[in-house]
């Protein structure tokens, strides 16, 4: 089915599965037909694994990922990430929808996630708690986004006139969303954007050695007036959709300069 051994790992967040259209595709499988796999409970997460040909560059994505509010444990959510490594994989690109807590920040803009704050890892959610005896749990966390992979995405942002910034990523379990309360909490501690997913996929592919690029599409802003909560799910979709298309232009160039001369 695959030509070559993928290099890339993609893991589309809420309303960006449309990513995977830039693919040259050599094939998909659903994830009831991978053992193991959970099934995606949250529309937005079509639930398929692709895999194909970018810029030339061997990419498996996963057209759906898992969240702790599905009732599936840390070590459930992140199954696509070691299946990525297993097949080759030794980058990483993760996608999410997320809310803005920096007043700055527009919907429509992608925010290259520079760290994170693990708000379900405070209470004892990682998904390197429940690995077998005798494997290292205890992998440092400094870098855990690849300070390379987000110059490349930044420049290639900045020249193909995408809205783009970089920021903290807070992550929370979901699945119901922030107070406002909550939502100044997070911005006071240093979060620019929060959302339900990530965190511990960044954890895994951390353990596993493979270099990261984050990217949270902003579907709305917090911390305005009567904007709290507008639109539910159903909007996070309706803006995430509209701006899959610059996520694919994005990751299709940052590929293209970090492969350029066919070398990591």
């Amino acid at each position: 089915m695959c030509p070559s051994r993928p290099r890339i790992g993609l893991i589309l967040g809420s309303g960006l599965g449309s990513v995977v259209d830039e693919l040259d595709e050599w094939g998909r499988i659903p994830y009831e037909r991978i053992p193991g796999f959970p099934r995606p409970t949250v529309p937005g997460h079509a639930g398929e694994l692709v895999v194909g040909g970018m810029k030339g560059v061997g990419v498996v994505a996963m057209q759906g990922r898992f969240h702790l509010y599905e009732g599936l444990s840390p070590a459930e959510v992140v199954l696509p990430v070691r299946l990525a490594a297993g097949l080759g994989a030794r980058v990483l690109v993760v996608t999410n929808a997320a809310g803005a807590l920096n007043p700055d920040l527009e919907a429509g803009t992608l925010m290259l996630i520079e760290d994170h704050i693990n708000l379900p890892g405070f209470a004892g959610l990682n998904p390197l708690a429940t690995l077998a005896e005798g494997q290292d749990r205890f992998v440092g966390m400094d870098g855990a986004y690849d300070e390379t992979l987000r110059r490349l995405a930044l420049e290639a942002a900045r020249e193909m006139g995408i809205r783009v910034a970089s920021g903290v990523y807070a992550m929370v379990a979901g699945p119901s969303y922030e107070t406002p309360a909550e939502a100044r909490f997070l911005r006071q501690v240093g979060a620019d954007a929060v959302g339900m997913s990530t965190v511990p996929e960044v954890i895994a592919a951390r353990w596993l050695g493979m270099r990261v690029l984050g990217v949270s599409c902003i579907t709305n802003v917090l911390l305005r007036p009567q904007a709290h909560g507008v639109g539910g799910h159903e909007g996070v979709l309706s803006v995430a959709e509209r701006s899959a298309a610059d996520m694919a232009r994005l990751v299709r160039a940052v590929l293209d300069r970090l492969y350029a001369t066919h070398s990591e």
